[in-house]
């Protein structure tokens, strides 16, 4: 669980609660015609922009902005210096018998094992990596999509709610309601961009860089391996991965 998003989520939605609370009572902040406009109209015209498959994969691809569970880079580091150890003392065979908890590290160590060459591991690993970080990019441009339909689905209501209100000067009774859905679109389109899409578009962003930069340290380990490179040597070169101040952590090599 991504506790940052959650609290982030649940804060901002606490304090615009707590003040609606405040300016009076929170049932004048609800308007059934404004949220039709907003969530449903920003929805549809997300959907006429991507395949159905893309839209709804995008719902999907959202909760690894709450749920997400990613390798320590130092983790990985030790893993792969473990195996280069491994593989130096009885060979690519020895990785078999090896217990790899990362697919994606699994994968280059079945490469290493059927004995492919270098440059078929390496473009193999490469496409991958590639095609991952497609998917991620497609499931957050979706997020900011939505993001940026919001505001103007918001003043599409606003424009309705005037013309409405505009049209019934004469009736005194109808100029609050179709002032309530005016305003409220615009509350509501901003709101949905501002404390949903849009963070949601940055965290899953920032869950592919995360997720490539751990793909290319492995690739990297893998490729090294193969290489027969000491682990001492690899141990030292996949550090530059790290921030400076996780580099001194050392890793113990029989």
């Amino acid at each position: 669980m991504d506790l940052a998003t959650l609290i982030g989520l649940i804060g901002s939605m606490a304090f615009i609660i707590m003040a609606m609370l405040l300016g009076g009572s929170l049932s004048m902040f609800v308007d059934i015609p404004s949220m039709l406009i907003v969530f449903g109209g920003s929805f549809f015209v997300c959907l006429m922009k991507y395949n159905a498959g893309q839209f709804f994969g995008g719902f999907k691809i959202m909760g690894k902005a709450f749920m997400f569970k990613t390798d320590k880079p130092e983790d990985l580091i030790a893993k792969i210096v473990e195996m280069a150890d491994a593989a130096r003392k009885g060979g690519f065979l020895a990785l078999e018998e090896m217990e790899i908890s990362n697919s994606f590290m699994q994968k280059g160590i079945d490469l290493l094992v059927d004995g492919h060459d270098a440059e078929v591991v390496r473009a193999t690993l490469s496409k991958d990596i590639a095609m991952t970080n497609e998917r991620h990019e497609m499931g957050a441009s979706i997020w900011l999509k939505l993001g940026e339909i919001g505001p103007a689905m918001g003043m599409i209501g606003t424009l309705v709610g005037l013309v409405a209100m505009l049209s019934n000067m004469s009736d005194p009774k109808s100029i609050g309601p179709a002032m309530a859905v005016a305003l409220l679109t615009t509350l509501y389109g901003s709101m949905m961009a501002n404390m949903v899409c849009l963070p949601i578009a940055d965290k899953l962003a920032l869950r592919k860089e995360e997720e490539k930069l751990n793909r290319r340290l492995i690739m990297d380990g893998v490729l090294a391996i193969q290489d027969g490179q000491n682990p001492r040597v690899i141990d030292s070169f996949l550090k530059n991965y790290l921030n400076e101040g996780k580099r001194d952590i050392g890793v113990d090599v029989a």
